[in-house]
């Protein structure tokens, strides 16, 4: 009897969890994806949908999870939202594939999932450290670099605005304190790799809104870019990174608008899959 007694009582004081799922999109991402995986490998499902990669993304993926998808690439947002339908769980959370989810954090995201309430926020932007070429960048605009990232699964869904979709929902939102893990440049040969498709992408979107590029956009518009992130942002608080993130993001400016400005010349390279 006492023996059922003391059972009973630590059922009624155990906590109920809610389940969340892991979200990640890749494409030959062989040299980031196990530290991502193994950081989410405490979540109730992961859900991996991949574009056909060449390496060893794939093999890298079922030792870890045995949900992957292979589907053409249609765009972040569009790959995203259909990871997000797959999960069968409560809650969602979206990781990329060079990002990891810190124990800090992670029992942060227990604690919400530990907490349901009627009155619960359904979504949680998640703030970012974000590692340029091996070192922390805390200023140039880089932090708090707040991504809406957990939420309740069938909320919403992310736009097609690429390459930085934005979660379309309803329902109230709130902000945890413990930072995703962002290697967002470890090289300037990884920055170059991802540049030509991110500044088309940029390029296009930036069509649907601006038709005439002129000279001043392409000579001014990267001035401007620099000092933002150098002195208004104070990039120079971080050195050299500080320096090389900004200069950078002014070269992004600049080639996204000679991009923009070719798109007016031949009509047709506004459709380019930037992918190709």
């Amino acid at each position: 009897m006492n023996n059922q007694a003391d059972v009973s009582s630590l059922e009624q004081g155990r906590t109920i969890r809610e389940t969340v799922a892991c979200a990640v999109v890749s494409f030959n991402e062989e040299k980031n994806l196990r530290p991502c995986l193994e950081s989410a490998k405490w979540m109730d499902e992961i859900i991996v949908v991949d574009s056909f990669s060449t390496d060893r993304t794939i093999e890298i993926a079922e030792s870890y999870s045995s949900r992957i998808f292979q589907r053409p690439w249609k765009g972040f947002g569009d790959q995203k939202n259909y990871a997000m339908d797959q999960a069968t769980t409560d809650w969602v959370f979206i990781l990329d594939s060079d990002e990891q989810i810190p124990e800090a954090l992670r029992f942060e995201i227990e604690a919400v999932l530990s907490n349901p309430a009627p009155d619960q926020p359904v979504a949680y932007s998640v703030p970012r450290h974000n590692y340029y070429f091996g070192s922390l960048v805390l200023n140039a605009g880089c932090y708090p670099d707040y991504q809406l990232r957990l939420f309740r699964r069938g909320i919403g869904h992310l736009d097609d605005a690429e390459p930085h979709n934005k979660f379309i929902f309803s329902g109230q939102s709130e902000y945890l304190r413990c930072p995703l893990i962002h290697n967002t440049r470890p090289s300037l040969a990884n920055f170059f790799e991802k540049f030509p498709n991110f500044t088309t992408l940029a390029a296009q979107e930036r069509a649907k809104t601006k038709r005439k590029v002129r000279g001043t956009d392409l000579l001014f518009r990267p001035i401007f870019t620099f000092l933002k992130y150098y002195i208004a942002r104070k990039g120079y608080r971080d050195g050299m990174s500080g320096f090389m993130v900004s200069a950078l993001s002014s070269f992004y400016t600049f080639v996204k608008y000679a991009k923009l400005f070719e798109m007016n010349v031949n009509p047709a390279w506004r459709e380019e899959d930037p992918t190709r």
